[in-house]
């Protein structure tokens, strides 16, 4: 074993107290402590505590860990508890797992965004497990009267194998809970690895396959009434009036009121987007009374004047301008051209202008990408109560402790009255990082002073903004008479952010090497996106590589094995933020599992690769195209993204992410006429069929025993290139705007 190096206040790091009847918790600074609850199990303490994350171990030696965030589907709730419970050497089968709740106060990252959660949580989650570990050797040393170095553990025991006692943790777990922390505490080294490394079984798989009311959408409380806003049909528009008269007179309704969602002066973090702040709410008995009601109730709209708004972006302030007008697509693409003409040097390699002036060859090709919605299975839902000076809420969000921030500032309520309950979420991928609608809630459940279920209706959200960007990339090759590539040169923006990484791959492969990047600003609110930038900037970036080695008469695979071996040998900059060694492995392995440079008949092969979320994807697209309709047959893709903590999981991960990638690049799309957009519901706006996912998808992983990284979005930006240059080789013709499908029949 290996001891943990980093020098912690263990203290706020570690506590450990003991429970009632018998027992013992743990619970660590960033994943502390809160109210306690009862729990009617057999064998268990009836005293419990509520903490964010947490190892309790009762006196029948169950152990129960609190996960401490938002259960998307990607996993987390099984394989941040595997970590805990791999140091604790516990018996997963005899592990509990439950979802912790928000505590704002002893937990610094409790959300969903960035495929951290692992990453981040690594090490403090291996602690945590560690020294309870520790302090049940050090209980069941005291107790037998033996050297605790004579101590072992096996899963769910404590062994002293001379004196051939045993014992279950949950007889030693009230004396460890008096034990002294250590200032450091022993890891395991992977080798001893039995949980982590290993599948284990979502831990809520017999929940949703028998509908147990997991997800926001399911929660109720009596007394519950229902709600439904109404919002400006475009963007650019506000409030003006409305008559209530008709609704008002219909079944079940309530009341019918206008609400603010954010006070003009509220100076915006991060994730406070949101399109409309003026809205009418309509408060009835059941969901249906209230949808039926909205229909009737009559809104005049006006258009908005430019204003500021600000935003405090963490480690900086902005002022931030947002333009009156209606927006259409026309205008806004030609507002993009007039802004990549005036863009802002990101970085710059050696001298490019000299490059491009005496290379042989130079292709210049422009990419777009048009804004795309997040569409979640589940519509966006939150209850909230909000009685005198405190609130209590329940709903699937992702970024809960910076919401219940904007909730305390609107509402004027302290952040310690305000409990937030973590449902399982339908589907995120940025989209509930942006939960205006729990505001909203609790804003309509304050003026109506009972509790309220807030819904949004399909149409409400998919028209009601944070969209993934509409994006512009123009990038230029520059090869000398060899084929070699001397000069590379990227400029790309969009509205309203520029999805340009100007530290990835290929900068320090090429030795003249520019940069550039450019916004327009917009009223249209937009936001993450699975992969945020990364999702557009890799598959304009990919296709541009394809066809810079077909232009220099290079397989394209070995072309990027070139780039990367230069970037290894001799890397141009300081500030290249990939290992192209890595990398490396990574297509080297790819092109081994695809059988790369073997032809199949009639099937069409593209490759990509990418990097992100600190780790690396590749992907080989194997398809053919009949009747302008396209069947991938097999994809195949290899992950670096360290040690895999749950094989089965990522694997998951990392087929959905092809499934999604594949869908989105070939029919995601929507657009704006005079602030309206074009697509309101799924009858407009396609998705993915059964019949169109890839019939195989085999994915590996790169073995190491480096710590884990990010593994929900690394596998989705690449395979957007990868069936493009694969659609390329099937029709000869090579695709510059985002989605396909509509141009492979044109």
């Amino acid at each position: 074993m290996k001891p943990l190096s980093d020098k912690l206040n263990r203290r706020s790091f570690l506590k450990v107290s003991a429970l009632a009847g018998g027992g013992m918790i743990l619970s660590f600074n960033w994943l502390g402590g809160c109210k306690p609850k009862e729990l009617e199990t057999l064998g268990m303490p009836k005293e419990w505590f509520k903490l964010n994350g947490y190892i309790k171990i009762g006196e029948n030696g169950l152990v129960t860990i609190l996960s401490p965030n938002p259960e998307g589907g990607q996993n987390v709730k099984t394989s941040m508890p595997m970590i805990v419970a791999e140091e604790l050497d516990a018996d997963w089968k005899n592990v509990v797992v439950e979802q912790a709740p928000l505590d704002t106060d002893n937990f610094t990252r409790q959300f969903i965004g960035g495929s951290q959660a692992i990453r981040i949580g690594w090490k403090a989650l291996r602690t945590a497990g560690a020294t309870a570990r520790h302090l049940l050797v050090q209980a069941a040393a005291q107790t037998w009267n033996v050297p605790a170095e004579e101590i072992t553990t096996e899963p769910g025991f404590l062994i002293h194998q001379s004196s051939s006692k045993k014992a279950h943790f949950g007889e030693m777990a009230s004396l460890a809970a008096t034990m002294t922390i250590p200032e450091e505490v022993p890891l395991k080294e992977i080798s001893q690895f039995r949980i982590v490394g290993n599948s284990q079984k979502n831990v809520e798989t017999k929940n949703i396959i028998t509908g147990k009311p997991l997800f926001g959408i399911d929660y109720k409380k009596p007394g519950m009434v229902y709600a439904m806003i109404i919002h400006p049909p475009a963007h650019g528009m506000k409030l003006k009036s409305f008559d209530d008269s008709a609704a008002r007179a219909m079944p079940g309704i309530l009341d019918i009121f206008q609400i603010k969602s954010h006070q003009d002066e509220y100076e915006r973090t991060f994730f406070d987007t949101t399109s409309f702040t003026d809205l009418v709410a309509i408060v009835g008995s059941s969901t249906w009374e209230v949808m039926n009601a909205k229909k009737a109730v009559q809104v005049e709209w006006e258009d908005f004047s430019t204003y500021e708004e600000k935003r405090d972006w963490g480690q900086r302030m902005e002022q931030r301008t947002i333009p009156g007008g209606l927006e259409s697509r026309e205008e806004q693409m030609q507002k993009m051209a007039e802004a990549a003409k005036k863009p802002r040097t990101a970085r710059k390699d050696g001298n490019p202008e000299a490059a491009f002036t005496g290379a042989a060859k130079v292709i210049e090709r422009t990419y777009r990408g048009p804004f795309l919605a997040h569409n979640c299975m589940e519509p966006m839902n939150f209850f909230a109560h909000v009685q005198g000076d405190r609130v209590d809420c329940a709903g699937p969000l992702q970024k809960p402790e910076l919401t219940e921030q904007a909730l305390s500032t609107r509402l004027g309520i302290p952040v310690e009255n305000i409990e937030i309950a973590m449902t399982r979420l339908g589907g995120g991928y940025g989209r509930r990082s942006y939960a205006h609608w729990l505001i909203e809630a609790a804003v309509i459940s304050q003026k109506v002073n009972a509790p309220v279920k807030l819904t949004y209706t399909r149409e409400d959200d998919m028209t009601g903004g944070i969209y993934r960007p509409m994006y512009q990339a123009t990038y230029r090759a520059a090869l000398d008479q060899d084929n070699q590539l001397i000069g590379f040169h990227v400029n790309a923006g969009g509205l309203v952010e520029p999805p340009l990484y100007a530290d990835r791959f290929p900068a320090g492969a090429v030795e003249n090497y520019l940069a550039e990047d450019w916004t327009v600003v917009s009223n249209i609110t937009v936001g993450s996106f699975r992969a945020p930038r990364s999702n557009f900037i890799a598959a304009a970036e990919q296709s541009f590589l394809d066809e810079v080695a077909e232009v220099a008469d290079k397989d394209p695979l070995a072309f990027r094995l070139e780039l990367l071996q230069k970037a290894k040998e001799k890397p141009e900059g300081e500030r290249n933020d990939y290992d192209p060694e890595r990398f490396a492995k990574v297509l080297e392995l790819l092109k081994a599992k695809s059988n790369w440079g073997q032809a199949t008949a009639g099937i069409s092969r593209g490759v990509s690769a990418y990097f992100c979320h600190n780790s690396y994807a590749a992907q080989v697209v194997d398809l053919k195209v009949e009747g302008g309709q396209v069947q991938v047959e097999k994809v195949t893709q290899v992950v670096d993204c360290g040690l895999v903590v749950n094989p089965d999981a990522a694997q998951n991960l990392c087929e959905g992410a092809v499934v999604d990638g594949i869908g989105t690049a070939l029919f995601g799309e929507l657009n704006f006429e005079k602030g309206v957009p074009d697509r309101k519901n799924f009858d407009q706006y396609r998705m993915i069929r059964m019949k169109e996912a890839p019939k195989q998808i085999e994915t590996y992983f790169v073995e190491n025993k480096l710590d884990p990284t990010g593994l929900g979005e690394p596998a989705y930006p690449p395979v957007f290139a990868a069936l493009a240059n694969a659609l390329y080789q099937a029709t000869g013709k090579r695709l510059y705007d985002q989605p396909f499908a509509s141009q492979l029949s044109s």
